[in-house]
């Protein structure tokens, strides 16, 4: 183990090289704001650098929304198991280029952390690995299957449906799940639970189009009034808890708490303002449903909404809502929930259609196979405490196709996230001793899972 922990320390310098290099190539899976080739050139970065440690026939495989996930393996040796190695290579837009201390695009140190667009997700967990497999060299204990997606960020679906056409070739024992993180940086973490979701785009039409307000406001109805009308029944409006008729709001979460103070911390709730919801924290990010409005359509104003809006009453509106769902609760009914909602809430006669965006179900591990028990000893040996179980309030789609493909396989979610990166929000960031830490705890655990495989 001190050996180990020698090698991936003495391989950081190359790690920061790595992310550098990653985090320059802007691989924003939307065509609509950057070119397709960025990502195209990031898989290729990625297949090179796997091919130069050592995995065979990696290569860039098309999916069917037009990405491509790299793809690679490593034989087993006689009698071990075979462990898949998963990270994605796509990021977010960086939104707002002038909310960030530093370019979104060029790694930075700062307080002791390394800032970048995708620094944490998800090309963090792509070093990590690189970083753990240099350290191993040529003494890989285990078969490996290697997937390096290229649309997850977007959610359109293109390695999901590729390993339900290509199931065999993602088949392994352990499944390395790598696109959550630790609860704080310091503390190995695993996450054992993922909400699902159900998202759509509510439209609503009042008008045959806009006319002036000061000609025809009062009796004309006003599309983005009824649209807000129809979004406040989501929510409880003392509590602010979700409210979606038929849903449970009930339910709790029996692991590792999220004490309030550090919650309001890690999501920067301003000073004054109160939580919304009822139960423990926890209870509310991974046991309960989550309604969220993530954007809005309506008539658009020249300049600031203030000075430059246009005074005629709008004869459309759309918002895009999700509804994150607890365990229990399948995704196609949450939906349907969601849609006969929206659409009995609509006031004066309003003209309501709704389109689905996505849907994903659920996700529970289960925790008593040899993998957890491998990863509790590496976790414990690297960060000197006992491995946490976290939920996770958002939803990883694949996750959930794996284990419908693979149901005899362990499912092990991890990273090299926390807190205080900001994921997909300007400034995100990633703590490097937390790359060299789970690069660490990631090559333990491959020792130790081939022992205990063959036992």
């Amino acid at each position: 183990m001190t050996e180990l922990g020698g090698r991936v320390s003495a391989l950081m310098p190359r790690a920061r090289r790595d992310l550098a290099e990653l985090v320059a190539i802007p691989s924003v899976a939307d065509a609509r704001q950057y070119p397709p080739r960025e990502c195209r050139k990031a898989a290729q970065w990625v297949a090179d650098a796997f091919t130069e440690v050592g995995l065979r026939d990696v290569h860039l495989a098309e999916t069917p929304d037009g990405s491509h996930a790299v793809l690679g393996h490593h034989p087993a040796p006689s009698g071990a198991p075979t462990v898949l190695l998963h990270c994605h290579y796509d990021v977010r837009a960086p939104l707002d280029d002038t909310a960030w201390t530093s370019p979104p695009f060029t790694l930075t140190e700062r307080d002791g952390r390394w800032y970048g667009r995708g620094a944490a997700d998800g090309k963090g967990s792509i070093v990590m690995h690189l970083t753990a497999l240099r350290a191993l060299g040529e003494e890989i204990p285990v078969g490996l299957k290697f997937v390096a997606a290229g649309s997850e960020e977007q959610g359109t679906g293109g390695l999901e449906a590729y390993v339900e056409e290509h199931p065999e070739q993602f088949l392994a024992n352990a499944l390395l799940l790598c696109d959550t993180g630790n609860a704080e940086a310091g503390t190995g973490a695993a996450t054992i639970t993922l909400r699902g979701l159900a998202d759509l785009l509510v439209t609503v039409a009042t008008l045959r189009g806009e006319v002036d307000s000061g000609m025809f406001g009062g009796p004309a109805p006003d599309a983005l009034a009824a649209l807000i009308q129809m979004l406040a029944t989501l929510h409880d409006p003392e509590t602010g808890a979700t409210r979606v008729n038929g849903l449970d709001y009930e339910g709790s979460w029996d692991g590792v708490g999220y004490e309030e103070a550090r919650f309001r911390t890690d999501a920067g709730v301003l000073d004054g303002v109160r939580l919304t919801g009822t139960g423990t924290v926890a209870d509310r990010l991974w046991a309960r449903p989550a309604v969220t409005v993530l954007g809005i359509d309506c008539p658009p104003a020249t300049g600031s909404a203030a000075a430059g809006s246009s005074a005629t009453v709008p004869a459309r509106a759309r918002a895009r809502v999700s509804l994150r769902i607890p365990q229990g609760v399948d995704p196609a009914a949450a939906l349907a929930m969601l849609t006969e909602q929206l659409t009995e809430a609509a006031p004066w006669g309003a003209k309501v259609t709704v389109e689905p965006q996505g849907a994903a179900a659920p996700f529970r591990a289960a925790t008593d196979g040899p993998a957890y028990a491998a990863l509790g000893s590496a976790m414990r040996q690297v960060y000197g405490r006992p491995l946490v179980y976290l939920g996770q309030g958002g939803s990883i789609p694949l996750c959930t196709v794996l284990a419908d493909a693979f149901p005899r396989a362990e499912v092990v979610l991890m990273g090299v996230a926390e807190p205080r990166c900001r994921i997909h929000a300007p400034d995100e960031s990633v703590d490097p001793a937390e790359i060299e830490h789970m690069a660490h705890v990631e090559a333990l655990f491959l020792h130790e899972y081939a022992t205990a495989r063959r036992r």
